[in-house]
């Protein structure tokens, strides 16, 4: 331990807070197109030598050969998941995966759901 550091210094380069930092390049914004449920999937495989594809670029590839949300990438490479959407970004840019976000069952704001929704409270 460095003399000069004090124990609050030293706490905080610890290798959980700096190695997402360094996977993601000090990267820390995500593009917008990735929220925690849009789903990643595998277009384009990896042939190992691409220049700037990480350990971790290529697990996710190999991970989504089938979709798999955000938050699920995230858990099984144990990442946060702002990290994750970082590196899904590359991926995305690179044209290694595509994205799909989630599709809402209906429109909140559709009358014709709050209608259908008072017709059958009446019908009760």
């Amino acid at each position: 331990m460095n003399p000069e550091w004090s124990p609050d210094e030293e706490r905080l380069l610890d290798a959980p807070t700096i190695r997402p930092y360094v996977i993601a390049r000090g990267r820390t914004e995500a593009q917008d197109r990735f929220d925690l449920i849009s789903l990643a999937v595998t277009i384009r495989p990896t042939t190992g030598a691409e220049i700037g594809l990480d350990p971790e670029h290529q697990a996710i590839v190999r991970l989504c050969r089938r979709a798999l949300s955000v938050a699920e990438i995230a858990a099984h490479l144990d990442l946060p998941a702002g990290i994750v959407r970082v590196l899904l970004g590359d991926l995305f840019d690179r044209g290694f995966v595509a994205v799909q976000q989630p599709q809402p069952e209906m429109d909140v704001l559709d009358e014709r759901m709050y209608k259908a929704v008072l017709d059958g409270l009446r019908a009760l």
